[in-house]
């Protein structure tokens, strides 16, 4: 199976030689055959209505945007005209205006078709929700496998041919974990390039908008269409690496390659190895502060306070009504005092500055380790609360470090486990280099493949799609 880049999509539609409407009803097809549980809400009508108007836009020869007829899902973090803001919650929220990325991406020509399932107010990584429902991660065919979280429902939307682009929210890890969970590509963009208006939050100091795209091509596409809206290219001239060739790539000595399962190591091991190869410069290095900022991040001493803060001044009413993976989880925020909080802060940013520093001394581009250091549980396991918090805690290790850390990040995939399941490369990079991050990105990718030609078919995918070749790695 050949995808279209979303590149080749928008530009048909915008010069005729295709419609949105098409690339809607094909959308709407896909979903309606699928049982992947993605969407919260798919609101097709909605979703034709958008497609019509931006065919009569190119109709009448005006440029309808650079993601013209491009199909995008929101997860249910975000405020959408039209649609309730449940947040995963028992019960609606009040209503919110939307904000900046919504807003970009409809004055940029996208069609948004729903919104897609999230963890309880976005507070855990498993992508597991008791109250709306739980997305099938795609590539177990008996078992119902988390997704990863807690933008459940994102990378699922992506592989079920409903959307050719995902949003996501990350705090700790919240965009590259189901990336990596389902086989996709995900972005961390650096903290505070892109507004979080219109999101409920989780953390004010570590949340980001993002995206997840099938390709890093797709996403780098998108990327480049949008962030001139939040105030233009910060970096100057976008790069124009187009080989791994040259690219200083550091192998930290670090938990999150030995806390990795052997098997999934072994998967990143060989996808650096190829790297390599083909002319990327990869050294072993220390970098002592990924380690430090994880534990800092399991402390509790940001994240949960801040959003307890948030949940007590804004939506009292929704604290009794929190499911125990998270109402217990959050009960000890509010025994954390303002020194400890203070303190923490200030650690991150020192943290921040030593690896920063540390990057630029050894001249490294990126680093690079595992995105996930387990397979994505089934459900099945996850029944008690113990379980559940070990495999959430899992989940997080492998990217709480560089939202502590201020790095942008992105995940790719590097291959299948030995239970058939996504293996992800995550790629971090410093503070504002996301431009470069996706220029490298899009290198790594030329070597290793897409998702379809690295990993192949999601099993349960089987029957509608053309097999890839055999994964490697």
């Amino acid at each position: 199976m050949r995808r279209p880049s979303i590149r080749q999509v928008a530009s048909d539609v915008r010069h005729g030689r295709d419609a949105a409407r098409r690339e809607v009803e094909a959308a709407i097809r896909r979903r309606e055959a699928s049982d992947l549980g993605a969407y919260i809400v798919f609101d097709a009508e909605a979703a034709r209505r958008q497609a019509d108007a931006v065919d009569r836009t190119a109709s009448l020869g005006e440029d309808p945007g650079p993601l013209a007829g491009i199909t995008v899902s929101v997860k249910d973090l975000y405020a959408l005209d039209g649609y309730p803001l449940r947040a995963g919650t028992k019960r609606p929220l009040p209503a919110w205006p939307e904000g900046f990325l919504v807003r970009a991406l409809r004055r940029l020509g996208a069609v948004i078709t729903g919104k897609t399932h999230t963890v309880e107010f976005a507070f855990g990584a498993v992508g597991l929700n008791p109250n709306t429902g739980t997305p099938v991660n795609p590539w177990d065919p008996v078992e119902h496998r988390a997704p990863g979280g807690s933008s459940a429902g994102a990378g699922v939307s992506l592989w079920e041919g409903s959307a050719r682009i995902a949003l996501g929210s990350d705090t700790g890890g919240s965009i590259r974990i189901p990336a990596s969970a389902t086989g996709v590509v995900g972005l961390r963009p650096t903290t505070g390039r892109w507004p979080t208006t219109g999101v409920v939050p989780l953390s004010t100091t570590l949340d980001t908008v993002g995206l997840l795209a099938h390709t890093v091509e797709d996403l780098r596409y998108a990327f480049r269409a949008i962030d001139p809206l939040a105030g233009g290219n910060r970096e100057g001239a976008d790069s124009a690496l187009e080989e791994v060739s040259g690219l200083r790539i550091g192998v930290p000595a670090s938990r999150l390659w030995t806390d990795a399962d052997s098997g999934i190591a072994a998967v990143v091991e060989r996808a650096v190895a190829e790297l390599g190869e083909a002319g990327a410069t990869v050294l072993e290095i220390d970098v002592p502060e990924l380690d430090e900022a994880g534990e800092r991040y399991f402390a509790g001493e940001i994240v949960q306070p801040e959003f307890l803060e948030f949940l007590e001044r804004e939506l009292p009413e929704w604290i009794p009504l929190l499911h125990a993976i998270v109402g217990k989880r959050l009960g000890a925020a509010g025994k954390v005092r303002a020194l400890d909080y203070v303190a923490a802060l200030q650690q991150r940013r020192r943290l921040s500055a030593s690896v920063h520093a540390r990057m630029a001394s050894e001249r490294i581009d990126c680093l690079a380790t595992p995105t996930l250091p387990i397979a994505p549980p089934p459900l099945a396991v996850l029944a008690r609360l113990a379980a559940y918090r070990d495999a959430n805690r899992a989940m997080l290790s492998g990217t709480c470090p560089a939202s502590m850390l201020d790095l942008c990040a992105i995940t790719l995939p590097a291959g299948l486990d030995d239970e058939g399941m996504p293996v992800g490369l995550q790629l971090m990079g410093p503070a504002g280099g996301d431009l470069a991050l996706l220029a490298q990105a899009a290198a790594v990718e030329a070597v290793l493949g897409t998702n379809l030609s690295r990993l192949g078919t999601p099993p349960r995918l089987s029957e509608r799609y053309d097999s890839g070749p055999k994964a490697r790695g």
